[in-house]
């Protein structure tokens, strides 16, 4: 799998548990804290997927989602949702326009064939 990844998740381990993960893949891959710099990466760098953590500081993944996808040049991009609040925020990231909303914990052996679906 090749390509460029922007994890966008205020939680530190889990962007270097996924940078790891990608990198080893092959991808390129930036990093994002919070929606608002998520936003911002995905409008400079335009990703080939984009993994959104919904519960951020400074702009939530639903408000990230919706600012993205307001840009038409991204508006394609594939965004998966990480959500530990389980059938709470599918809807809501549904609606806002991300491409599939996925239950944390996630096992570190599903993450690739994941991403890989919407990547190609």
């Amino acid at each position: 799998m090749d390509g460029r990844v922007l994890i966008a998740d205020d939680f530190a381990d889990t962007r270097r548990l996924l940078r790891l993960i990608f990198e080893r893949s092959g991808c390129e891959v930036e990093e994002a804290s919070d929606g608002l710099e998520a936003v911002k990466k995905a409008v400079e760098w335009h990703p080939d997927i984009i993994l959104m953590d919904l519960a951020m500081p400074v702009m939530d993944g639903i408000q990230a989602t919706q600012a993205i996808r307001q840009h038409e040049e991204l508006s394609e991009i594939p965004i998966l949702a990480f959500t530990a609040y389980g059938d709470f925020y599918d809807e809501r990231a549904r609606d806002a326009g991300c491409n599939d909303v996925v239950q944390k914990p996630l096992a570190i052996t599903d993450v690739s064939p994941l991403v890989e679906k919407f990547m190609h």
